[in-house]
């Protein structure tokens, strides 16, 4: 393991890839401009080996019901990889390669590899995650904290999904798809061509966040940030709609963001 950040430069974008806090992407800088919020909790995660929240904590798999930890009660969020520290597998001026063997309290051995590649005018993060014996359910996302002004001037998201989940009162999916309601979110959306969200900041900066997968939870409910989340499926998949981790395939995603300067 490593306690050691690793500065990713390419271009005049800079990319800081924290291995000993959770994996996650630490900071994300365009000319010298700050794009994700920053603070320990933040940045970009990877959510791993779900994604958003699991009902109560339980998953099925087969007859056998698994107990996550209440991390967010009364249900389970986000994953585990996120709390844990990666090790770093290779590293070179503009991409790094970092894994993490998946422990207690998830009840599978397997390993979890991302991919960091930072271009001049692009961020692609890729992750797999395979299983060292059986077969397992499991869920690939990212979490990105965006910083909602950059250069004083306030983000506007644009995108256009198929439809939206119908949020209950506990935050999960009742299982019913509706017309997309206009914000503020803390919704999942269907997105069947692949995740394809635009945020610009007027004057500043335009990104594009990009993914084949068909799902992605928009959260702009706080004023610091804005958070577009692509994974591959929707919050609670695990029990809904699991994706299956076996010895002869596994489970794989990737996103990129790409920007220009305005």
């Amino acid at each position: 393991m490593s306690d050691e950040d690793i500065t990713l430069t390419a271009g005049d974008a800079e990319a800081v890839v924290q291995p000993a806090n959770g994996g996650r992407i630490g900071s994300l800088r365009v000319a010298g401009t700050e794009l994700l919020r920053q603070g320990d909790r933040f940045g970009c995660f990877p959510m791993v080996p779900w994604c958003g929240r699991i009902r109560d904590g339980r998953f099925r798999d087969g007859a056998t019901v698994h107990q996550m930890p209440l991390n967010s009660p009364p249900h389970a969020i986000h994953g585990t990889v996120r709390d844990g520290a990666w090790r770093v597998a290779r590293r070179a001026q503009d991409e790094a390669v970092i894994t993490y063997d998946l422990v207690d309290p998830w009840p599978y051995p397997g390993r979890v590899t991302q991919v960091v590649a930072l271009t001049g005018d692009a961020l692609t993060l890729t992750m797999s995650v395979e299983t060292y014996g059986s077969s397992f359910p499991a869920q690939i996302g990212w979490h990105p904290w965006f910083n909602r002004t950059l250069g004083g001037a306030g983000v506007t998201l644009d995108f256009s999904p198929a439809w939206q989940e119908e949020r209950g009162a506990d935050h999960l999916p009742t299982g019913n798809r509706v017309e997309p309601e206009p914000g503020p979110w803390d919704d999942c959306f269907g997105m069947p061509g692949g995740v394809d969200v635009t945020l610009t900041w007027p004057g500043q900066l335009e990104l594009n966040v990009a993914s084949r997968e068909e799902w992605v939870v928009v959260y702009d409910e706080q004023e610091a940030a804005v958070c577009v989340e692509p994974q591959t499926g929707p919050p609670d998949g695990l029990n809904t709609l699991p994706r299956l981790v076996t010895p002869l395939e596994p489970l794989e995603a990737a996103t990129t963001w790409r920007w220009r300067r305005l």
